[in-house]
């Protein structure tokens, strides 16, 4: 049987190996995506985000005041710990019914606070969010939500971290009232 002596001239080197190797590289572009299948057709899912009325019930819970229709802008807010966001724009770059829906707003830089309801402050720059429905059969759609570009910064990677954990909630809220008739958003923020 093999045995090593490990030392702490070892343990250094591996610490700092593993320190630099998990920093954020501010290099690179600060995007993600996320995705979910959701056991309905591609026409309902995409009515699901493109029609107020229905986004309003799962995931802007403070309203939408129009559909997400191509070259308008749209306000979206929300009630969140039952504090009302302040309504903030939404504008619509392009949109191919059943299939696409792009729009930019402001990106933000820092980190939600669930127990006041406090959203972070604007950045002053935009993102591009894109929402792609695909048919995977007559029943079954995959939503696939790509959001980016950050500063490569410190303040932009919190508020891509902030942005995608955000988009994954609203994945599953559709998921859920799609699937089972329930706002999964109430009381979960």
């Amino acid at each position: 049987m093999w045995h090593a002596t490990v030392t702490s001239e070892y343990y250094a080197k591996c610490y700092k190996y593993i320190t630099y190797a998990m920093r954020p590289r501010f290099d690179m572009d600060f995007r993600f995506t996320v995705q979910t299948k959701i056991q309905k057709p591609v026409s309902e899912v995409f009515d699901a985000v493109y029609n107020p009325k229905k986004l309003s019930e799962y995931f802007t819970t403070g309203g939408a005041d129009g559909p997400l229709d191509e070259g308008k802008t749209v306000m979206w807010s929300f009630i969140d710990n039952g504090i009302k966001s302040p309504p903030f724009p939404v504008r619509v770059k392009k949109v191919v019914r059943n299939k696409l829906i792009q729009f930019s707003w402001e990106a933000s830089e820092g980190v939600y606070d669930a127990k006041t309801g406090q959203m972070p402050a604007g950045a002053g720059y935009y993102t591009l969010v894109e929402m792609s429905f695909e048919p995977l059969s007559a029943t079954e759609t995959l939503v696939k939500i790509v959001e980016g570009k950050w500063r490569p910064t410190e303040a932009g990677l919190r508020g891509s971290y902030q942005n995608c954990e955000g988009w994954t909630h609203m994945s599953m809220c559709l998921k859920a009232f799609l699937e089972y008739g329930i706002n999964l958003r109430k009381g979960s923020l």
